[in-house]
């Protein structure tokens, strides 16, 4: 089977997972729990998946071809046009979740608990939180397509795979089953970039090996900026 077919059937997969994982999740959340705070952020997560995944995922899908047409047109070297795609996409996608956390009381939260991004404030969050530790993953995943082959669903199943292992590493194993939604969040990120990476470069197939590998030396890429995060937050006295 070609492994961007089998890539395909995973994230079909893990769609599906996704979907019955939430509504159950949300089932029992609504039967049991009774802080309007967490009902609030089961409702902000729904919301992500709606407008990011779905609505989001659907226009990406039916705008690919015309979209790379265009971007294939801008003076610019394909991995340095990948990285500022990516990283393009990574804001769009936290903008999504800041907006529903300043909407928390809408949803019905009470408190600053109810929130699904470290701040309300959106600068804040891409520049002291996420987006600036996932640069540097882009542009280890800039290098593994100069020297291998990856179709872009492969692409995005692999990154979607990093971005869930990073938030069980971040935030503990309550994440573990939220495989299905954090492969799509991130995996998004990467898939409408990956459209722009030019077919037929000189690069080598990707093996079923490479996998592994691909999924998880994007996080060694970014490891080492995290500190470099703190000391930032540290220097200006972010509290946060």
């Amino acid at each position: 089977m070609p492994s961007s077919r089998l890539a395909s059937r995973v994230l079909v997969g893990l769609a599906v997972y996704g979907a019955l994982f939430y509504a159950w999740f949300t089932a029992i959340v609504g039967f049991i729990e009774h802080d309007p705070d967490r009902r609030a952020i089961l409702w902000m997560t729904g919301g992500l998946i709606v407008v990011w995944i779905v609505l989001g995922g659907m226009l990406m899908r039916l705008g690919r071809a015309r979209f790379a047409a265009w971007v294939g047109r801008l003076r610019l070297g394909w991995r340095t046009r990948f990285v500022l795609l990516c990283i393009l996409m990574a804001l769009l996608e936290e903008a999504v979740t800041t907006g529903l956390t300043n909407l928390a009381p809408w949803f019905g939260g009470v408190t600053d608990a109810a929130r699904i991004t470290a701040s309300k404030n959106y600068l804040e969050v891409v520049c002291l939180h996420s987006v600036v530790v996932f640069v540097p993953m882009f542009v280890a995943w800039a290098v593994i397509l100069s020297f291998f082959d990856f179709a872009p669903v492969e692409v995005m199943l692999l990154y979607g795979l990093t971005g869930w292992l990073a938030e069980w590493m971040t935030f503990g194993s309550d994440n573990i089953g939220m495989v299905g939604m954090w492969t799509f969040v991130y995996g998004l990120m990467v898939w409408l970039p990956a459209w722009t990476v030019p077919r037929g470069r000189h690069v080598r197939p990707a093996r079923w090996w490479m996998w592994p590998i691909a999924a998880v030396g994007p996080l060694f890429a970014g490891i080492p900026f995290v500190p470099v995060v703190l000391l930032v937050r540290w220097l200006i006295g972010y509290q946060g």
